[in-house]
């Protein structure tokens, strides 16, 4: 069973019973720093795991990026 979710304004399947962790896995970004917002809510780094995502959720990921 898959459910769709909106990752920065694009539509992504994943499994049903999917997390933040999943989400960033499938996403190739797991070992990336970056910040996740699940319907305008931050989870934080140490929430991902735990972080059940639903039908429907709107995700913004943020990727940081350093430079000067």
């Amino acid at each position: 069973m898959t459910m769709t979710v909106t990752v920065n304004g694009q539509p992504v399947e994943l499994p049903a019973q999917a997390t933040v962790a999943d989400l960033l896995v499938q996403l190739g970004k797991s070992a990336v720093p970056c910040a996740v917002e699940v319907n305008k809510a931050v989870v934080r780094k140490r929430d991902h795991a735990a972080a059940a995502l639903k039908p429907a959720d709107t995700i913004e990921i943020v990727t940081l990026v350093g430079g000067g």
